[in-house]
C-alpha cells in the first residue's frame, strides 16, 4: 500500500516536461545550488586568510543558511502567483553580482556580507521543484523529484570536489574566480533555458497576505512540519559533518591537504546514482515506510564516524553509507507533499526549506564550535544525537500516519 495521497486541484491538468526540460532544470539546480559548498574544503584556508579561528569562521556558512531561509520566506512565495521564469532570472542574477562581491571582499567582514546575501537570493533550486512537481505525471512524481535532488548532490559534489583541487593547485580565492565565470555563463543562458511561463495563479493576494498563508497553511498540515523538521536535523547533519571532517582531517593531527578532503567529497557520487533509484522504490512502497528505512542506515554509518574516523580511508565507509541515503529522506520528505494541491506546494516548500536551512545553519554554527571545544570525539556525539531523533521523528511520522489513514482503509 502506498502511503501518497492522490494529487487534488482544480483546472486543467498542465502539460507534462519533456524529459530535455527536466534536465535543463536540473542542470540549473546543479549550478546554482554549489555557490554555498565551494567552501567546504577551503574552509580553514579561508579562515587563515582572513585570520580568524575555527569558531569565526563557521559563521560564514551559517549566515549564509540563514540568510538563504529567509529569502525562502519572504521570496519563495511569490512563486504562487509572479512567472517562476522571471523569478528565477532575477534570483540568479543577484547570486552573480554577489560571487562578484566575494571574489573583491578585502576583508572578513565584507567577505561574509556578500555571502550572507547570496544566501539570500539563492532561490532557484527550490522554486524549481514545486513547479516541475506540478508538471508531472503523478506516477513519476518520486523518480522526478529525485532526479532534480540529485542535481542538488551534483552540484555539492562538484563544488566541494571542484574547489578542494583547484584551492590545492592555485589558491581560495581562485575558486571563486571560477564561481563567478560559471555563474555569469548560468545567468546569460536561463532565459533561453527557461522558455514557459508560470502565470499568475492568485493576483488578488496581497504580499502580507500571502505572506501570512505560509504560517497558515504550515498550520493545518502538521504532516508537512514532520517532514520539515526531520530534513532540518538531517541538513544539520549533512553541514555539521563536513565542516567538521574538513577541519579534522586538514587539522595538525591527521595533516591531509584541501585536495584529499575535495577528492573525499567526491564519495557523494553515489548519490546522483542511488537517489532516483530510491525515488522510484519510494513512488511503490510510499514516502513514509521508504523515509524509515534510509533514516535508520543513515544512523548506522554515522555510528561509524568516530570508529573509522582517524583514518582518510576508514571514513570512506561512513561517507559512502551517509551519501547513499541521506538525499533521500529530502526526497520522501518533498513527496508527503508534493502530493497535495497544485496550488498551495510552493507555500507548503517555503516551510519546508526554510526549516532544512535553518537546522543546515544550526548545524553549520555547532559543527565547527563544537569541534574546536571538543574535537572530533565530540562531533560524533553530536551527529549520532541529531541522526537518532531523525529515525525517532521518522517512525513517528509513519505510525500517526497509519493511524490517521485506518478509517479510509475500513481498518
Amino acid at each position: 500500500m502506498s502511503d501518497t495521497a492522490p494529487a487534488s486541484g482544480p483546472g486543467p491538468a498542465p502539460a507534462y516536461l519533456t524529459r530535455t526540460q527536466e534536465r535543463a532544470l536540473a542542470l540549473t539546480i546543479a549550478v546554482v545550488t554549489a555557490n554555498a559548498y565551494y567552501i567546504h574544503p577551503i574552509i580553514g584556508d579561508v579562515a587563515r586568510a582572513f585570520g580568524v579561528g575555527e569558531a569565526t569562521i563557521g559563521l560564514v556558512p551559517a549566515l549564509n543558511q540563514l540568510a538563504l531561509a529567509l529569502g525562502i520566506l519572504l521570496l519563495l512565495p511569490l512563486g504562487d502567483f509572479i512567472s517562476n521564469r522571471r523569478l528565477c532570472l532575477i534570483f540568479v542574477a543577484g547570486q552573480t553580482l554577489c560571487l562578484g562581491g566575494m571574489v573583491l571582499a578585502p576583508s572578513f567582514a565584507l567577505f561574509t556580507a556578500a555571502s550572507t546575501l547570496l544566501g539570500f537570493f539563492t532561490i532557484a533550486p527550490y522554486l524549481i521543484p514545486a513547479f516541475a512537481s506540478k508538471r508531472v505525471a503523478p506516477e513519476r512524481l518520486g523518480q522526478v523529484t529525485a532526479k532534480l535532488t540529485a542535481a542538488v548532490i551534483f552540484g555539492i559534489l562538484v563544488a566541494r570536489v571542484g574547489a578542494g583541487i583547484i584551492a590545492a593547485h592555485a589558491d581560495w580565492h581562485t575558486v571563486y574566480v571560477g564561481a563567478l565565470a560559471v555563474m555569469a555563463a548560468v545567468t546569460a543562458f536561463l532565459p533561453f533555458a527557461m522558455r514557459s511561463e508560470t502565470t499568475t495563479k492568485q493576483p488578488q493576494a496581497g504580499y502580507g497576505a500571502l505572506i501570512a498563508s505560509v504560517f497558515t497553511l504550515a498550520a493545518r498540515h502538521p504532516d508537512m512540519r514532520l517532514s520539515a523538521a526531520m530534513q532540518g536535523l538531517n541538513f544539520a547533519i549533512f553541514t555539521a559533518s563536513w565542516l567538521a571532517l574538513a577541519l579534522h582531517l586538514t587539522g595538525p593531527e591527521m595533516g591531509y591537504g584541501t585536495d584529499d578532503v575535495g577528492y573525499l567529497a567526491g564519495v557523494a557520487a553515489i548519490s546522483v546514482v542511488t537517489t532516483p533509484r530510491f525515488g522510484r522504490w519510494a513512488d511503490k512502497v510510499g514516502p513514509r515506510r521508504a523515509r524509515i528505512t534510509a533514516a535508520v542506515v543513515q544512523f548506522i554509518g554515522i555510528a561509524l564516524f568516530y570508529p573509522l574516523g582517524f583514518s582518510i580511508w576508514g571514513v570512506l565507509v561512513p561517507l559512502l553509507i551517509v551519501n547513499m541515503v541521506g538525499p533521500s529522506i529530502d526526497v520522501t520528505g518533498r513527496m508527503t507533499f508534493f502530493s497535495l494541491a497544485a496550488e498551495i506546494r510552493t507555500r507548503l516548500t517555503t516551510s519546508y526549506v526554510v526549516t532544512m536551512f535553518v537546522g543546515g545553519a544550526i548545524g553549520s554554527a555547532l559543527g565547527t564550535a563544537v569541534f574546536e571545544w571538543g574535537g572530533w570525539g565530540a562531533t560524533c556525539a553530536l551527529l549520532t544525537a541529531m541522526s537518532s531523533g531523525v529515525v525517532a521523528l521518522a517512525l513517528y511520522a509513519d505510525q500517526r500516519w497509519r493511524r490517521l489513514s485506518e478509517p479510509a482503509f475500513g481498518r
